[in-house]
């Protein structure tokens, strides 16, 4: 299992559990995620979940570059396995916290971008490697710019792996809601998501969709342009890897 799920009280806590691997998503966590977020719209038991990763290392770190997904040669379709990653995409307005315990970059932002709100860890960065590799962060930057400002959203996709957001730095920006040492991470996200499943479902499922809807229409009009733009930007899959496996292990922290 790439994804485990406990609950209690009405509040479930899903764990991205391949902390080998820095909780990077496959297809095996891409399908049991989706159907863990389509389960929780018919379980009426349910009414919060916490989102977190195994390990203390990392929340997640995107998809894992051994997952082979072929691409149509046109630059008007692209197959994104993580376009179905989110909650939001399944349709399920259920609050969803996400406690970030390390490392939460590229991909992981396909999870955060849907979250309702963000607790991290001290210790915890944030950073978006796309153009250091050679690719266009169209979907990623998309998701963090309808939580950050410009400025913020623009350097840290253009500045790749060179650089990481603090969690500190990103409390500051608003990205992050609250930031505590890495043992209460989980408590505090549990206490969050346990007030807010003591209330009426519908009134916070009511609330939730409300809120999201005020940003929606720019989300999907700036998405629509994605496929588009990683046609035409991306390196061949190659020059990418090439660029991987020479890349500095060196960064800076801000």
């Amino acid at each position: 299992m790439s994804v485990t799920c406990t609950s209690k009280d009405g509040v479930a806590v899903v764990t991205l559990d391949r902390p080998r691997r820095h909780n990077a998503i496959d297809l095996d966590t891409v399908g049991e995620l989706t159907a863990l977020w389509r389960e929780f719209r018919m379980t009426d038991d349910i009414r919060a979940i916490v989102l977190t990763g195994a390990g203390g290392k990392a929340f997640c770190t995107g998809i894992d570059r051994s997952v082979d997904v072929p691409q149509p040669s046109s630059p008007y379709s692209i197959d994104d396995p993580l376009l179905s990653l989110g909650p939001k995409s399944n349709d399920l307005w259920k609050p969803v916290i996400a406690a970030v315990n390390g490392m939460a970059c590229g991909g992981a932002f396909y999870l955060l971008g849907e979250a309702e709100f963000i607790i991290a860890a001290e210790h915890s960065t944030f950073f978006d490697p796309h153009t250091t590799y050679g690719m266009v962060s169209a979907y990623e930057a998309v998701h963090m710019a309808q939580r950050m400002p410009y400025g913020e959203i623009m350097r840290m996709s253009l500045m790749g792996t060179a650089e990481r957001i603090s969690a500190r730095r990103a409390y500051e920006t608003g990205l992050v809601s609250e930031v505590v040492p890495a043992d209460e991470l989980l408590d505090a996200a549990l206490r969050a998501a346990a007030v807010i499943a003591s209330y009426p479902t519908e009134s916070v499922q009511g609330t939730v969709r409300a809120v999201w809807s005020a940003r929606e229409a720019a989300r999907a009009h700036a998405l629509a342009q994605a496929p588009h733009l990683i046609a035409l930007g991306n390196l061949p899959p190659e020059r990418q890897a090439g660029l991987f496996t020479s890349r500095s292990g060196e960064f800076r922290v801000r």
